[in-house]
């Protein structure tokens, strides 16, 4: 052989081709994208416990951070937190519950009494030019069946307020065990969303402040103004010896909560049925309550709790309250306007980042 002849090379072996920077981030941002719904779809059915607990952390963290201050024991200092708001919180509620059924039992009662058609025909003939009105109401309606069918939904409501009051209670369970999470480690919770943002600590920081802000002024303009609305109503209601009191306490309470609408689409009929009943001195007083005194709360207190905390278009708080509740259901309260304020300045954020790169 000949030693001289050449030797073959070797060819060293092909490594792994290692997939580019890109092709790494879309499949990221893919895997993400799916992990975020698969959350969300999990956390749905804890929505409204998740939000009204956010709600409730935001409001109590002053009253953690000086009792804190003063114990150093997180746990306790958490259980004394949520036993405040527990106190002033549930035990009211529990009693509104228990009042509002029996309410709502002596309406349907109300209604078979007052509304009977034998009772209709006296009223009608007492006033004798109101007889072709009640000539069209036999023609149009049914009347006793109609009574009947109103009397039944009002204890079939009854029943199932009852039944929802279990499911409420559930809620409620749930909600003070994420609360206590919350306050606990809202300082951990804080700095991992720091940590996990493409935002600029300073860019999160203002986001946060931004959320609590909101969250005060919905809580306490709007649930605040529209309880004290509600009361007043209701109180109304019931120096006058109208019926159900408290039920429409707390339906005008629920209407002062959405915008455009209000408690006066309850104490306007009832003024004018007041009137229609002869009782021209309590419509009158009525009339007056509802537009001097309860429509006045909202332009007295709602600017004091409010402020400017809330740097909201009309229309765009509209939207917020009526499409939160419509999506969200009783959570969209404080989901609807946190969705739009968090919008609104990520939009700013975005807005100051593109000026500042020109």
């Amino acid at each position: 052989m000949n030693d001289s002849a050449p030797q073959a090379s070797k060819i060293p072996p092909a490594r792994p081709r290692e997939p580019s920077a890109p092709a790494n981030g879309l499949v990221l941002t893919a895997l993400m994208l799916i992990g975020l719904y698969l959350c969300y779809r999990l956390a749905l059915p804890f929505l409204p416990a998740i939000s009204w607990a956010l709600a409730l952390a935001v409001i109590l963290s002053p009253l953690q951070r000086r009792l804190e201050s003063k114990f150093k024991r997180r746990n306790l200092v958490t259980a004394i937190s949520i036993t405040v708001i527990a106190v002033i919180v549930v035990a009211p509620a529990i009693f509104v519950v228990n009042r509002l059924i029996m309410e709502i039992s002596k309406g349907a009662e109300l209604i078979q009494t007052h509304a009977a058609p034998d009772t209709l025909t006296k009223y009608f003939d007492s006033y004798p030019h109101l007889a072709p009105l009640d000539r069209w109401i036999e023609r149009q309606i049914d009347l006793p069946e109609t009574v009947g069918r109103l009397a039944t939904g009002l204890t079939n409501t009854a029943t199932s307020f009852v039944r929802g009051s279990v499911m409420q209670l559930t809620g409620l369970l749930l909600t003070f065990y994420l609360l206590f999470y919350f306050l606990r480690d809202q300082c951990l919770v804080l700095d991992s969303l720091r940590s996990l943002s493409p935002l600029s600590p300073a860019e999160m920081n203002r986001i946060f402040a931004r959320v609590s802000a909101t969250i005060h002024a919905t809580v306490y303009g709007t649930l605040v103004v529209a309880t004290i609305q509600g009361t007043l109503g209701g109180l109304m209601f019931w120096m006058l010896g109208l019926p159900a009191p408290l039920l429409w306490g707390i339906i005008m309470g629920l209407l002062a909560v959405i915008p455009v609408l209000g408690a006066f689409v309850i104490w306007i009929p009832a003024a004018i049925w007041l009137a229609s009943q002869g009782m021209w001195g309590k419509a009158m007083l009525l009339t007056a309550w509802g537009g001097i005194v309860v429509a006045g709360i909202d332009n007295l207190i709602y600017p004091i709790l409010v402020g400017n905390r809330l740097h909201q278009h009309t229309l765009l708080t509209f939207i917020s309250l009526v499409g939160g509740l419509i999506v969200f259901g009783s959570s969209g309260i404080i989901l609807g306007p946190l969705s739009v304020t968090i919008t609104l300045l990520l939009l700013e954020i975005w807005h100051e980042r593109k000026l500042a790169d020109l």
